[in-house]
């Protein structure tokens, strides 16, 4: 779970242009953002959630030139606000999954509720996603960490855990001074609290454990890397050794 490294920090520096393939992921983000808004069923409240994304891939081609991340890592970013897209149409509280599943079972699927409706249940998608910034982006923040900020991996994967957390906790305070100030009576629909009044606290501890399962597979996957190059190294050395030329009598 591991975003490939970088070869070096100085690497793509100084305004290489983008590679074709992180140029089709801004565009097919800002489609997707597009797409997210036809017949939009929650008209009042849903633009509030999509402007960040397009705030960040706007401005993505100028900080992928001054501070360079691979493909892989672009890749990251994009599924997960690919992600926060799909729960912006539905404004987090009422994406419709469970609808979903039950026309891919053959069931009868129900109508999307009203903004501001009970429901039967509480939504978990925002759950989910939360889950999936821990998940996705650590690696994203451990590669920039070791690229730009000349950190070697341990202390660069700390580092991605310790912004998880902190990017959630500055999220959650800056939603819900953005909802007072935007949204007003809708404040507890849009941003996706569904009642529960220890929502922030949970979402940040799911971010958290996907950051933490994250690190670990990383770890994982570097140490089965290790393993695998062992028996190379030791290989080649007893191959050096057997060429040396014997010894004159």
């Amino acid at each position: 779970m591991s975003a490939p490294e970088p070869p070096g920090r100085d690497a793509g520096a100084g305004g290489t242009a983008l590679p074709p393939v992180q140029w089709l992921l801004l565009a097919s983000l800002l489609l997707a953002v597009g797409a997210a808004n036809i017949a939009q069923p929650y008209p009042a409240l849903a633009p509030l959630q999509h402007v960040p994304t397009v705030a960040i891939a706007l401005a993505a081609p100028w900080l992928l030139r001054r501070w360079p991340l691979t493909t892989g890592a672009v890749a990251l970013l994009w599924l997960f606000l690919l992600l926060h897209t799909l729960g912006g149409r539905y404004i987090y509280s009422y994406v419709p999954y469970e609808a979903w599943l039950a026309a891919l079972s053959g069931g009868e699927a129900p109508g999307l509720p009203e903004a501001g409706s009970p429901g039967d249940a509480r939504n978990a998608y925002d759950r989910f996603v939360h889950f999936m910034f821990g998940l996705l982006c650590t690696p994203v923040l451990a590669q920039i960490g070791q690229r730009h900020g000349e950190l070697r991996r341990r202390p660069a994967w700390l580092l991605g855990f310790a912004l998880i957390g902190l990017a959630g906790a500055l999220y959650e305070v800056f939603e819900w001074q953005l909802t007072l100030i935007l949204a007003g009576e809708t404040a507890d629909h849009y941003n996706g609290q569904q009642g529960d009044l220890w929502d922030p606290q949970k979402d940040m501890a799911l971010a958290q454990l996907g950051s933490l399962i994250a690190w670990l597979l990383a770890a994982l996957l570097h140490r089965k890397a290790l393993k695998r190059r062992e028996p190379r190294v030791e290989g080649d050395e007893r191959r050096h050794v057997d060429a040396r030329p014997l010894p004159r009598a």
